[in-house]
């Protein structure tokens, strides 16, 4: 009103001068400017009103973002005093409750993944092993088991899914995703399972003395060549980004998994993450290429070309760790790429966002690396970040499983049943921290049945104290304090003055697979029954 006053006051004086006809034009400018003004104003109060609608319809079905790695190990970020400065998984955890003890149920991509999107066990859903890989039985996750994905779907979520899957072709579209990007996009059913042949000569090459381009191992380590925008997972951002930005025009709310290949190995970035760590400089850990004693003998075996490590030397097994470190940095401004997209979007300040790894990694503790049938704590715990905008930031040090962020999902988002649920959800921890669960047993459990087509057999139970792994394929068990030997360097099970620790472990875990109905629980009663404990 104000303005109109100030032009049509300016229009009188002009009149004053003989500006008539300037007059007439003015005041049909001015009627313009104010239906216009009238029509901007009624549009803006229209999208607020839309804004807040969605909120509202959000608020009972909220947005979810998973941000998923690849053998994304948990001790390298900078939150965690880690080294490796992480300024955006930093900020994401303070504002996310922290679980620092997160474990994941199988050390191996398709059988950690079939978990996350099913919430059930291994031997529930058939999936126990990678699939479509060599010497693997599986070549996909049973259609059937819809998990997640379907349930979101049913309930009226707009779905997405970026990057990598390895649960069998088009599983997500199978599911009824409706945006597929990057890698999964254009996955085809595979005719043979990869097979490692040229693998197998690269590795025989550095055992004969040979090298790489630039005087590198490119199994292990590899600088690329370009920048962070030709990597395959500045392609996943560019994908989750696309994303972003149609489900924030959507009516109903979305459901959205950016899956990520790094910092999977080999490590394998470009400049500058190729040579921002000096490898002089890289600490090694107590456990760095320790020996193994009283361990099972499947450790001694390379399940693949890459796990012979009689080639690597210390200078190696440096650069291929700081090439890890650098992966993680180029991780962190990946990350920070999504969340800026979410605000610019206007969707982060209701968005709930899971951060985590499959697995981790070996990078040469107890001489192993990459990953196999063990349950070593650099193979088995996980970073795992869980942002809830509607419950205060904090760390929970207890025992929680990569099994129960299906369940937390299900209670966000409200979903019906599918069947058996091998977790529960987080939010009592999430509300309340530590003390919500201080009347339970602080544990968690572990499961590693086949590996490429090699039965194990293995189940682990990993206690504040101590972690026993059950290895019935062998002679062997391990008995590990995890106080007084965090780097599981002694295996304390032929030890007679454990007896009692591994007969009231042995329990506990016969107890669990009871309770999920592993058909394994029989052979351990045996066990039992045979040794008195």
């Amino acid at each position: 009103m104000k303005i109109t006053n100030y032009i049509k006051m300016n229009v009188a004086m002009l009149a004053l001068l003989g500006g008539h006809l300037f007059v007439a034009k003015t005041d049909i400018a001015v009627s313009k400017v104010a239906a216009a003004t009238k029509i901007e104003a009624v549009s803006a109060k229209a999208k607020i009103n839309n804004i807040q609608n969605n909120k509202a319809q959000h608020k009972a079905k909220p947005n979810i973002l998973i941000l998923f790695f690849d053998d994304m190990r948990f001790d390298s970020f900078s939150y965690r005093g880690g080294p490796v400065p992480t300024p955006n998984i930093d900020a994401l955890a303070a504002a996310s409750t922290r679980f620092d003890m997160a474990m994941t149920t199988t050390g191996l991509c398709s059988p950690s993944r079939a978990a996350l999107f099913t919430g059930r066990w291994g031997h529930r859903t058939g999936l126990d092993d990678n699939v479509e890989l060599w010497h693997s039985r599986l070549s996909e996750l049973d259609p059937n088991q819809g998990g997640i994905i379907r349930r979101a779907k049913d309930a009226g979520y707009y779905i997405g899914y970026v990057g990598k899957w390895h649960l069998g072709a088009n599983g997500p579209q199978k599911r009824g995703a409706d945006f597929i990007g990057a890698f999964e996009k254009d996955d085809k059913e595979a005719v043979r399972p990869f097979t490692p042949d040229s693998d197998l000569e690269q590795v025989r090459g550095y055992i004969a003395g040979k090298r790489d381009a630039n005087g590198e191992k490119h199994q292990y380590y590899e600088t690329l060549p370009g920048t962070y925008e030709d990597t395959i997972t500045s392609e996943k951002v560019r994908s989750g980004q696309e994303f972003l930005h149609l489900a924030a025009k959507k009516k109903e709310p979305f459901f959205g998994v950016i899956s990520f290949q790094q910092p999977h190995p080999p490590y394998r970035v470009p400049e500058p993450y190729a040579s921002m760590f000096d490898p002089d400089k890289v600490t090694l850990p107590v456990n760095h290429m320790a020996a193994r004693v009283d361990t099972p003998l499947s450790q001694e075996y390379p399940y693949w070309p890459w796990h012979d490590v009689s080639h690597m030397n210390e200078d190696d097994w440096r650069k291929a760790r700081a090439h890890y470190y650098g992966a993680i940095a180029m991780i962190d401004h990946a990350v920070g790429q999504i969340i800026e997209t979410a605000k610019k979007e206007g969707v982060y300040d209701d968005l709930h966002i899971i951060l985590l790894g499959d697995q981790g990694s070996m990078i040469g503790e107890h001489g192993l690396y990459d990953k196999a049938a063990y349950a070593y704590d650099e193979l088995m715990r996980i970073p795992l970040l869980v942002r809830d905008p509607d419950i205060a930031p904090r760390i929970v040090n207890r025992h929680v499983s990569l099994m129960d962020i299906p369940a937390t999902m299900s209670e966000w988002m409200g979903l019906a049943a599918d069947g058996e649920s091998d977790g529960r959800s987080l939010t009592p921890l999430m509300k309340r921290g530590d003390v919500a669960l201080s009347d339970e047993e602080d544990r968690a459990f572990y499961a590693y049945e086949w590996y490429n087509g090699a039965w194990f057999g293995l189940r682990a139970i990993r206690t504040k104290q101590y972690k026993y792994v059950w290895n019935p394929g062998d002679k062997n068990d391990e008995l590990y304090d995890l106080i007084n030997d965090p780097g599981e360097m002694t295996n304390l099970a032929p030890n007679s003055a454990y007896k009692e620790q591994i007969r009231n472990l042995r329990g506990q875990l016969l107890d669990h697979l009871r309770a999920v109905h592993d058909p394994s629980a029989g052979r351990l009663e045996k066990l039992i029954a045979r040794t008195g404990g």
